[in-house]
């Protein structure tokens, strides 16, 4: 095996293991309203919080990884969000400590994904970048999965604080393996080793040397796509919990199933971010965004409106949008990677990261309004929002030039 599928693997499995508190309060959202009597409204403000903390970290972090190395933001991020995680199972009284404790965590978490990024994009080149990012990708959808199918049940069987301690813990045995295993990459015919590489002030236009024009837009459509995905993966679990509590569900009953349900159509994503990452290579950035990003907004605009419809029909329209809504998340940052000069990646994913979760601050907010404006029942609504802002996607990258979605963006011209 190659150096650099090795350390694919690594990055994979540590990804795997370090995000799986992402969602953990969605996992165990309805046992924690229940105990504190949290509003919908609450409920929003605390996924968004989180979705803060990412964004005041995500550009610092990717800063740092070009100055010191990937390798010790990494490990040290990592290993700081296992602590706040466990923290917030163990210490949270209330919607003030929760909300303080998920800021927190979501503040360690902002300093791991950038920095991941960056060291695969230097150690890949742009033919098999959408592959690797796409795989990396793919680990923490299914991380997420993972966070959901693992809490929810726990939280039904036990309680809330045995779900997010059981998904807490495997984010230390991810910032060993990245300690032990992680390496930066060498010098190599293909460019400079990262460290290797003269450390220039700020200057977007060092950063970007073919021009601002694709890295705007790109970043432009990463936020709308941002908008759609973090508040649907939120509220995909609460929404399944009602459909099944407004079929005859009890409580308890519905809350396990929607952890369980809600999980399975994230990880079923995790195989599109896979395939539309091979497809970028092969086609090009801008063909892949432009399926991904229409298709999962054609199913965004009727699906709140099946509350109360057979649950068998909701899943499969939730599988769809949880599919497509997902597929193109790593084709950005490939994209984006190809366009960024050597020993700048870091800063520019960071800088593309927080522009798009300063989006996911907002949209769980909406949505949660958008639902209690309708006394509980306003889903429909809700999802529609999530579908307005999904289609700034497809449409920002309509514009991309030819010339800046071919080779100089990895894969075939588009």
């Amino acid at each position: 095996m190659k150096s650099e599928d090795r350390l694919l693997v690594v990055m994979v499995v540590s990804i795997f293991l370090g995000y799986m508190p992402w969602y953990g309060f969605s996992a165990v959202s309805s046992p924690m309203c229940q105990e504190f009597g949290l509003t919908t409204s609450d409920m929003g403000l605390i996924l968004a919080v989180f979705q803060l903390g990412y964004v005041l970290t995500v550009i610092a972090s990717g800063m740092l990884a070009d100055r010191i190395g990937n390798k010790p933001v990494l490990v040290g991020a990592t290993l700081v969000t296992g602590i706040f995680s466990l923290l917030f199972a163990l210490f949270s009284r209330g919607f003030l400590s929760i909300l303080v404790f998920r800021l927190l965590t979501g503040l360690s978490a902002g300093a791991i994904y950038a920095p991941g990024m960056s060291l695969l994009s230097s150690w890949y080149p742009p033919r098999r970048r959408g592959m690797a990012l796409g795989a990396y990708t793919a680990a923490l959808t299914a991380s997420y999965a993972g966070g959901y199918g693992i809490a929810a049940p726990l939280a039904s069987m036990f309680s809330w604080r045995w779900g997010i301690t059981a998904i807490s813990l495997p984010v230390f045995a991810a910032a060993v393996l990245l300690w032990r295993c992680v390496e930066e990459r060498p010098a190599s015919s293909g460019e400079p080793a990262p460290a290797a590489v003269p450390k220039e002030p700020f200057r977007l236009r060092a950063m970007f040397p073919g021009g601002l024009k694709a890295p705007i837009l790109l970043t432009v459509a990463y936020c709308g796509h941002m908008w759609e995905l973090y508040a649907f993966w939120g509220w995909i679990g609460p929404f399944l919990a009602a459909c099944a509590f407004s079929r005859g569900w009890t409580m308890e009953g519905a809350s396990a199933f929607s952890g369980i349900a809600a999980s399975g159509i994230i990880l079923f994503g995790s195989v599109a971010v896979v395939a539309v990452g091979k497809l970028s290579d092969r086609a090009g950035r801008r063909r892949a965004i432009l399926i991904a990003g229409t298709a999962s907004v054609i199913g965004e605009f009727f699906f709140g409106f099946l509350e109360g419809m057979p649950l068998l029909l909701v899943l499969f329209p939730a599988a769809w949008i949880g599919f497509w809504s997902v597929a193109d998340s790593a084709v950005y940052k490939a994209g984006l990677a190809d366009l960024t000069a050597p020993g700048m990646r870091g800063t520019a994913l960071g800088i593309q990261s927080a522009a798009g979760f300063l989006c996911t601050v907002i949209s769980p907010v909406v949505f949660g309004r958008l639902v209690e404006a309708g006394n509980g029942s306003g889903w429909g609504t809700a999802f529609l929002s999530l579908a307005l802002g999904a289609t700034i996607a497809p449409l920002a990258v309509f514009f991309l030039p030819d010339g800046r979605t071919g080779k100089k963006m990895g894969g075939a011209p588009s």
